[in-house]
Order: structure tokens, then C-alpha cells, then sequence
């Protein structure tokens, strides 16, 4: 049977869940930021102003006439307002500051009034409309974004009109039949352009309620002036008020209110709505059905994108603050710990010369092997080799007993995995330190002596070495090798000074054999053995300290997919590490501090902050395509340049070279990503109670020896930071 004839057998191919979820995350992301732009005004808006035109199509009945235009029949009619009545008209809300304190104030001196909403306010803040219908107040369009028709199509006209009745439907359960065009003003100023969308509004069965009066409330001009610019022209005489409730600072609109309401009322003016003062029903109308439930669906989605926004933001506060704080940490502790143990007068304590072990667990690494054993062999500390081949069937244990090197013993045992592989390795350890490396790897000559003198302290049980990556020529390589050198090396610094190491990394670390014997030896109860078992010597009072000349080359993965399978296991293994150490929080001691230290700082740097990290990338898109764009960018570019600082002194200490660090720009849209999916999917995997296995990657041999500029053999340098 044909591979094309098995596909069809099984069926359609489901998308696996960690591409689905990040990718339903990442939708879900993005139409909430959508949805926000939207009924913001970030974009669909049109700001513009027309200038005014010619007014000779305008009928002069209408020129001549009353504020509110029906132009719903053949010949447009106009309507004023009965003396000693006061209709208050609010635009441009409703307001989540200056609506509730209008409200007030109209409510004190039982005033109703109409206001125009607009419905991207109206969907951000329906409780505050409901509160209007249920006060008794009328309520008009003021179409959706706010823009000024005369310079739409009539297809966009609709569309405002719409949108702004799908707003108030989610909000109040009503349509209006009352509508004001945006900058407008009284209906003698109308002029062709405007007519023609009076008339066409008057199409659509929408009344046009311009004013009488306008209290230029907009341009702040004081409380006296909003007043006198408010007061009917003529004794007795009715009016139509034009107020703001929205736009800007309304505290002069609500001050005026407060002494223009109790003064007309004293004089006889009663405050009302739209259509009681003209002696017609209402303009409300209740909508039920498919129109009740679109408009309550869209006010929903427009609250969640809202609640969702606002716990976005306050994550991208939280990862900023992490961000910098790690930052901060980095180059503070680095720098300390580089200057103690650059010190001439630095010492660990006693010299180490006695032999130590030397334990390659090895599973098909038949092209990487050799190079492995040559460096080991080429070692200027006395050590005894054993690689324990894991069931390898691609005669891994053949190559290493071909070389016949002196001192390297092979040890064969069934698959069993990582973990089972190191014990069998310390069971048949000679000696009392034990090192440990990946089978992949290669060290300088120097690398076993300066990985052992930090022993000369009775008080360290472990030691973790200065893991490089060999196959950096590559663009995903140097990647790897910048998070090397920055991610991991230099938060060794960090941790040493803080004592709360919590990876020896399993290409380079070093253990006291009695300090691995009492925590009862490697574990396979995670993926992470090499975390587990540093985490598990902390909690037993061992010190794990950094060795920054122990220097290791190894082959980094060399594809997506292969990076991702490491990462993957990496970061699940990380979270069942924490998971299984937790107790160290309420314990006291050794375990206690470190519980208390070591575990926040592991969760917040290792787990919290990388799942967070892409908020930064996604904020710089928001901002781009949003606004303000020079603000974000210059905000991006920021962070950005205190990371490239970080790297820089990171390079700096590692005496690498900085044309690597070219990439890091591209390293930071890109790669972060990736590892943020990787670190979503092993929550997934946490949560779902999913296991893995030891992951074994392809290798290719790159890494044959280590580089010279990195092989050098003198003595550890005693020169000063850097």
C-alpha cells in the first residue's frame, strides 16, 4: 500500500495541539487588539473637516427654520422648540469621568435631556447608556467614529449609522430615530454638502436635530461664558442646547450645569427631551431578536477585548518590571562575581590535582563520539573516561573501544535513559568528583582542572562549567550562542552570588561524589535531571558555585525542529523540577532559602517571563499599526538597547567576539517566539498530564575540537573585570 493510500486510510491529518493552542491564542490576541483599535478610533476613523460650501441647493425654509429637520418625506419640514423649554443635548459620550457627573446634575434638579452617543463609546461603556434610558433621558446617534459626512460615501454613511444603532441595541435593548451629524452646528449654516446628508439621513429615517444655542463648551472658554453662550436669545423663548459630555475635560460643562439649570428653572423653563417638547413619540424603539442579540454579542466582545486589554497591559507592566529587574541583577551580580573571582588573591581553596571521573553518557552518538574522547584524552588534569553507552545501535560503544585510548573504559547497558546512564557511571566511578558531559561535547585541555578547583571549598557539592556553542556560524547557531553566552552564562554569575544555582548544565558540571550519594544519585522523576539534581543538592546544604574558564563546546541543534524538541524538554522538565521541589518553600534551612531565593527567581526568569516576553512584540505591532507609532518604536528600541548592553558586557566577560551580537535584533523578534510557543506547549503538557521521554537529537559532528581562541591552557586569568 502507497504512503499517499495510509494517509487516506487514516483519515485528515488533525493540526497537533501545540500548534493549535498558540495559534487560537495568537487569533484570539489579535482580534481583541483589533476590536480595541476599533471602537478607539485606531483605525477605520476619519478625522477630517470639510470646509464649507455654497448654500444655494439648501431650501431656504430650512435655512430659516427650527434646529430639528425632518427630511423624511418628499418636502423636508423644521421644528423649533415651545417657549420656556430647554431641550440639553450632550455629544461626543457617553464618558466613563464626565457622563456620571452630567447625570448627577440633571438628575439633583429632575432634568432630561438628549444625548448623541457615538457608538464606539457607547460599546466601551453601555452601563453608562443604560443609565440614561433608565434616568429617562432620549438618546440620538452621533454615528459610530465620529467623522464628518459630508467627506463619506453613502456606503460609509450607512455603515456609521449601523454601527452606532448595533451599539445601542447591545447597550440598551433600543433603537433612536434621532440623529446629529458631527460638526454640526445651527441650521443656518448648512450648506450643500451637508444638506444632501441631511436629506439622505432623512432617508434612512433618521430625524436631524441640530440647536439653537451653542454653549462652545469644547473650547473650555470658563463656566460664565459656557452659560451665556447657552442662555436662550430671546425672553421666554425656547432652545435646543448643545453641551458636551465627552472629548476632553468637561469640568466647566458640569459646573455650569450646576448654576444654568436651578437659574432657568427659577424663571419658569422646564428641562426635557427631544420629542416631549415637540409633542411626538418617542424616539426609542425596543429591538428584540437577531438585532437584540448582534448588538449584546458585539457590546460583549467589545467588554472582554477591554478586560482583556487591561490584563494585557497590566502583564506587559509585569514583564517589563522582570525584564528590567533581571537586567539590573545581570549586570550588578556579574560584574561583582567576575571581580571576586578575577581577584589576583582568589582562591577555592586547596589546590585540586587528584584524579577525577569523567562520565559520558552516550545514546548513537557514533558521529560525535570520538572528537569527545580526543579532547578528553588531551586533558592536562589526571582523569579516568567512562562512557556508558545507553542501547546506541549505531555501534557508539564500537568506535570509542576502536580508539583504544588509555584510561577510557565503555560501559554497555540497555536503553534506560539519561539518568540511568550517569548512575551506572557513578557506580563505577573511581574517584571522588565526578564530571559529567554530554556525549556531543568537547572540551579544552584546561577545562577538567578549572572545573574541579572550586572542590578546594569543603562546602561545594557542585560546579557548573561555562557551556559554549561550537556550530555557531549558522544563523540559528548564533542565536544560540548570543542566549549562551547572555541567558544562560551570565545568569550563572547571578545565581553563584545569590547561591541559588539551579542548572548544572549538562554538557559541563562537576559533582562531589558524596554530595550526589546522600541526595540518592540522578533522578528520572523529570526530564531536567541536571536541574533536579542541582536543585535537590541545594535543598541538602550543598554550595553550587560557576567556573567561568571551564569552558565546553557543544553541538547546538541545527534546526527548528530539533531546537524546539530540546526547549521543549528543557522547559517542561524546568516546571517539573519547581513542581517537585515546592515543599522547599515552607521549609526551613538550607532548603528553606533556597525555596524562598532560588524557586521565585527560577519561576519568574525561567517560566513566567519568557511565557510573557512576546507581549513586547506584540504591543510593537499594536503601536506601530495604531499609534502612536514613534513612541512605541522608540520604547521597543529601548529595551532592545539595554538587552544589546547586557549581551555586550556578556561578551565582554566570556572574551567573545561582539560581531555576533548583529543578529540580536532579528534574535529577539524571531526567537523569542519560538521559545514562547515551546514554553506555552510544555504547559500544555503540565496541564494535561502529558509525559516525555529523553529526547535524543540528530548529530552531525560539527564540533570536532574546541576552537582555538578558546583552547588556550595557561592558568585561569587573574586580570580584573573587563
Amino acid at each position: 500500500m502507497t504512503k499517499a493510500a495510509h494517509r487516506r486510510q487514516r483519515g485528515p491529518r488533525r493540526l497537533p495541539l501545540r500548534y493549535l493552542l498558540p495559534s487560537l491564542v495568537l487569533v484570539a490576541v489579535v482580534a481583541m487588539m483589533l476590536l480595541r483599535g476599533y471602537v478607539h478610533s485606531e483605525f477605520l476613523a476619519d478625522h477630517r473637516v470639510g470646509a464649507p460650501t455654497a448654500q444655494d441647493e439648501v431650501p431656504q425654509e430650512v435655512l430659516e427654520g427650527g434646529p430639528v429637520i425632518d427630511a423624511r418625506g418628499s418636502e423636508p419640514t423644521t421644528h423649533r422648540v415651545p417657549d420656556r423649554t430647554i431641550v440639553l443635548t450632550f455629544d461626543d459620550g457617553p464618558d466613563p469621568v464626565w457622563t456620571p457627573q452630567v447625570l448627577d446634575e440633571l438628575a439633583r434638579y429632575d432634568a432630561r435631556g438628549v444625548f448623541f452617543i457615538t457608538g464606539a463609546m457607547a460599546a466601551r461603556h453601555p452601563d453608562l447608556v443604560r443609565r440614561m434610558v433608565d434616568e429617562g433621558h432620549e438618546i440620538g446617534l452621533h454615528t459610530f467614529n465620529h467623522p464628518d459626512l459630508d467627506l463619506q460615501t453613502r456606503d460609509r454613511i450607512d455603515w456609521e449609522l449601523a454601527q452606532n444603532q448595533l451599539s445601542l441595541a447591545g447597550a440598551a435593548g433600543i433603537r433612536t430615530s434621532l440623529f446629529r451629524p458631527p460638526y454640526s452646528s445651527h441650521s443656518y449654516a448648512l450648506d450643500n454638502n451637508s444638506w444632501e446628508v441631511t436629506r439622505y439621513i432623512g432617508g434612512r429615517g433618521y430625524i436631524t436635530a441640530l440647536n439653537d444655542t451653542d454653549s462652545k463648551d469644547w473650547a473650555r472658554p470658563g463656566v460664565d461664558a459656557i452659560i451665556e453662550n447657552a442662555m436662550p436669545k430671546e425672553e421666554d423663548a425656547g432652545a435646543i442646547v448643545l453641551l458636551h459630555d465627552a472629548g476632553g475635560d468637561r469640568s466647566q460643562t458640569v459646573a455650569a450645569l450646576g448654576r444654568m439649570l436651578p437659574e432657568l428653572r427659577d424663571r419658569g423653563y422646564r428641562f426635557t427631551n427631544l420629542t416631549e417638547a415637540l409633542g411626538t413619540r418617542s424616539a426609542h424603539t425596543e429591538v428584540s431578536g437577531v438585532e437584540l442579540w448582534k448588538g449584546k454579542a458585539f457590546v460583549g466582545a467589545v467588554t472582554v477585548s477591554k478586560n482583556a486589554m487591561g490584563i494585557l497591559t497590566v502583564l506587559l507592566a509585569v514583564i517589563g518590571t522582570l525584564v528590567f529587574a533581571r537586567f539590573a541583577m545581570m549586570l550588578l551580580l556579574s560584574f561583582l562575581h567576575a571581580r571576586r573571582v578575577r581577584r589576583p588573591d582568589f582562591s577555592w581553596g586547596p589546590p585540586v590535582t587528584e584524579p577525577v571521573t569523567v562520565l559520558v553518557p552516550a545514546y548513537n552518538e557514533r558521529k560525535c563520539i570520538a572528537n569527545t574522547v580526543r579532547s578528553l584524552a588531551q586533558s592536562d588534569h589526571p582523569v579516568e573516561v567512562i562512557v556508558i553507552d545507553d542501547g546506541s545501535s549505531d555501534g557508539t560503544a564500537d568506535v570509542v573501544e576502536a580508539m583504544a585510548v588509555p584510561g577510557v573504559r565503555v560501559v554497555r547497558q540497555p536503553n534506560g535513559g539519561k539518568p540511568a546512564a550517569l548512575n551506572n557511571g557513578i557506580a563505577h566511578a573511581s574517584h571522588d568528583i565526578v564530571v559529567m558531559m554530554d556525549g556531543d561535547t568537547v572540551f579544552e585541555p584546561s577545562t577538567v582542572r578549572e572545573l574541579v578547583q572550586p572542590f578546594g571549598d569543603p562546602e561545594v557539592g557542585a560546579v557548573a562549567g561555562n557551556a559554549k556553542v561550537g556550530n555557531r556560524d549558522t544563523l540559528i547557531g548564533a542565536w544560540q550562542h548570543i542566549e549562551y553566552v547572555m541567558g544562560f552564562n551570565l545568569d550563572r554569575r547571578l545565581y553563584d552570588v545569590l547561591r541559588c544555582m539551579p542548572t548544572i548544565p549538562g554538557a559541563v558540571g562537576a559533582f562531589r561524589r558524596t554530595a550526589l550519594e546522600r541526595v540518592g544519585g540522578m533522578s528520572d522523576d523529570t526530564l531536567a535531571e541536571d536541574t533536579d539534581i542541582t536543585m535537590a543538592l541545594h535543598r541538602d546544604g550543598w554550595r553550587v558555585v560557576y567556573a567561568e574558564n571551564a569552558r565546553a563546546w557543544t553541538e547546538a541543534p541545527e534546526s527548528v525542529q530539533q531546537l524546539w524538541s530540546q526547549r521543549y524538554r528543557w522547559s517542561y522538565g524546568t516546571m517539573q523540577a519547581i513542581w517537585k521541589h515546592r515543599r522547599a518553600l515552607v521549609e526551613r534551612g538550607a532548603s528553606g532559602r533556597f525555596g524562598r531565593v532560588g524557586l521565585p527567581l527560577v519561576s519568574a526568569f525561567m517560566v513566567v517571563a519568557p511565557l510573557l516576553a512576546p507581549l513586547i512584540d506584540v504591543f510593537l505591532l499594536y503601536g506601530i499599526i495604531f499609534g502612536p507609532t514613534g513612541k512605541t518604536v522608540l520604547a521597543w528600541l529601548g529595551v532592545l538597547g539595554i538587552q544589546a548592553l547586557c549581551a555586550a558586557y556578556a561578551f565582554r566577560l566570556d572574551r567573545e567576539k561582539m560581531t555576533h551580537l548583529l543578529s540580536l535584533p532579528l534574535q529577539q523578534i524571531l526567537y523569542r517566539q519560538l521559545m514562547y510557543v515551546v514554553l506555552l506547549q510544555s504547559w500544555i503538557t503540565a496541564l494535561t498530564g502529558g509525559r516525555l521521554r529523553w529526547q535524543k537529537l540528530r548529530r552531525t559532528g560539527a564540533v570536532d575540537a574546541a576552537p582555538a581562541a578558546g583552547g588556550r591552557t595557561e592558568p585561569r586569568e587573574t586580570s580584573p573585570v573587563a
